[in-house]
């Protein structure tokens, strides 16, 4: 990134999404790495409670919908950005970043569907 951009890191509670990230708080939110100002601060949505809850069930509601109306394998087999976000199945890890993070074996999601 150009020296001077500003990285907003939204996942920093689960890992971080940037190499260069790391938590801060809402006391001290920024510093900058080769110029570029990050913002971590973690839970950011804890900061506005209600308008946060609103908006993370307008994104999530149709993917609880669509698992209801076809279960888990016809969701899954369906909408690939539903399936990216299994992390285990049937004992099984399935996210790849997630496995290597605790240093375990992973399994592809497609492998264990029913075909």
């Amino acid at each position: 990134m150009k020296p001077r951009s500003v990285l907003v890191d939204v996942a920093i509670d689960q890992g971080g999404c940037a190499e260069t990230s790391r938590p801060t708080t809402h006391s001290k939110p920024t510093y900058l790495v080769d110029g570029v100002i990050h913002y971590c601060v973690t839970n950011v949505p804890g900061a506005v409670p209600r308008t946060s809850t609103y908006a993370l069930t307008n994104q999530t509601f149709p993917y609880a919908l669509k698992l209801a109306d076809m279960g888990f394998v016809e969701a899954v087999t369906t909408d690939a950005s539903l399936a990216r976000g299994v992390n285990v199945y049937k004992g099984h890890i399935t996210h790849g970043g997630l496995a290597k993070s605790l240093g375990l074996p992973w399994t592809r999601l497609d492998d264990l569907l029913p075909r």
